[in-house]
């Protein structure tokens, strides 16, 4: 792992976003999503849980073998024999979670705020002496105590922690505070700190940005945003707005990206919205007349990077809200050349069937439309 990059993302897909409900990963699936994390620029894979034992154990082994070139990072407890069944599986580094908030610590943990830091700085301990690289996560640090959250980050910290994960947990987080919170942490603790945000209100990409405006390194991220109940910060969200909204460019394979949200979707039996941002279809499609017209005349009228550059392709479609400019050029792609008129006079009659079959149209309901207009006197088609 670079830990000289600027910001460094540490892919959770195999982990957290295994545990969104109903989803379950073949093993082969989890090897192959690997090697694609890898190949695309993650610094960082959170392979899953070792003391699962079982498939989960081999396919962790499986990926530490394959030698991917990126660190590989298995989750834990607060707990020592966690870490032992992460060092039978050869990875060079281990998440080791417990809770920080004090309604997990009493209702969940049935714990004490003093056992919690005793039970983390145990296991960090354990691991530091076996040369792991350690991250230690704060469960709930969004609704914990912040003098209580940055003693333990000092704890974690004194005990050999190479960063702090801040957990907002059930995504109540807004960009501001996140900031507020992060930018806090940093001056007191002087610790790195990894972003892993939740997406209960749609606000986890927005608030991994925010923590790294205030100083944290590390972006937690999983492809597409799977994950527990709304998900988590989705990988190509966050390097993609890095990239062109903060100017931060961490050399990813950014092409692949709808090819890998592709295959974990379908491991993952999830549906890829079209409207899904960065890798959904409708990205780059257009077919409102205004916003079609620009796009044919220049691409960055509506579009803030081009298709290719996520593995996507622009799409001009024909439907209910289109204008003349996209029929003269859907038509010009079959080799016709229309006139205005001409336009004008089938654009009225595909909007009239987009009303009536209440979605856009397929080129064969084009040519029909073509077809039967040619039949008509005000006809004035010329081939080209």
């Amino acid at each position: 792992m670079d830990l000289n990059s600027r910001v460094i993302i540490v892919d959770t897909t195999l982990r957290d976003g295994e545990q969104t409900a109903g989803v379950v990963f073949a093993n082969q699936e989890k090897l192959r999503i690997a090697k694609l994390l890898a190949q695309v620029g993650v610094h960082q894979i959170e392979s899953g849980v070792p003391v699962m034992g079982g498939d989960e154990k081999e396919v962790i082994k499986q990926i530490v073998d394959a030698d991917l070139g990126v660190s590989i990072m298995g989750w834990n407890r607060a707990v020592v024999d966690d870490i032992r069944h992460s060092l039978d599986c050869g990875v060079d580094a281990v998440a080791i979670s417990i809770s920080t908030s004090d309604i997990h610590i009493e209702h969940k943990l049935r714990s004490t705020r003093e056992k919690v830091i005793a039970d983390m700085s145990r296991a960090c301990e354990f691991a530091k002496k076996h040369n792991l690289y350690v991250s230690v996560n704060a469960e709930d640090a969004s609704r914990s105590d912040m003098d209580y959250l940055i003693q333990f980050a000092r704890a974690a910290k004194e005990a050999g922690a190479d960063r702090l994960r801040f957990c907002d947990t059930v995504g109540c987080l807004d960009s501001f505070v996140t900031y507020e919170k992060i930018k806090q942490i940093i001056e007191a603790v002087h610790i790195d700190v990894e972003m892993h945000m939740h997406n209960d209100f749609g606000m986890a990409t927005a608030n991994t940005l925010a923590g790294i405006r205030a100083g944290a390194r590390f972006a937690g991220v999983t492809v597409v945003g799977l994950g527990e109940r709304a998900g988590n910060a989705a990988l190509e969200e966050v390097v993609m707005a890095l990239k062109h909204l903060a100017k931060i460019d961490i050399d990813f394979k950014t092409a692949m990206f709808r090819e890998l949200a592709e295959y974990v979707a379908m491991a993952a039996g999830r549906q890829i919205p079209v409207w899904k941002a960065i890798v959904g279809t409708n990205m780059f499609a257009h077919e409102s007349g205004i916003h079609a017209d620009g796009a044919l005349k220049n691409p960055l009228t509506y579009e803030v990077f081009a298709p290719e550059e996520v593995g996507l392709e622009r799409q001009i479609v024909i439907g209910k809200h289109s204008g003349t400019a996209a029929i003269k050029a859907k038509f010009n792609e079959y080799g016709l050349e229309l006139t205005e008129h001409d336009a004008a006079a089938i654009l009225a009659r595909v909007r009239a069937m987009a009303v009536d079959l209440k979605r856009s149209l397929f080129d064969k309901e084009l040519a029909y439309i073509y077809e039967e207009y040619l039949n008509r006197p005000e006809a004035r088609v010329s081939g080209k």
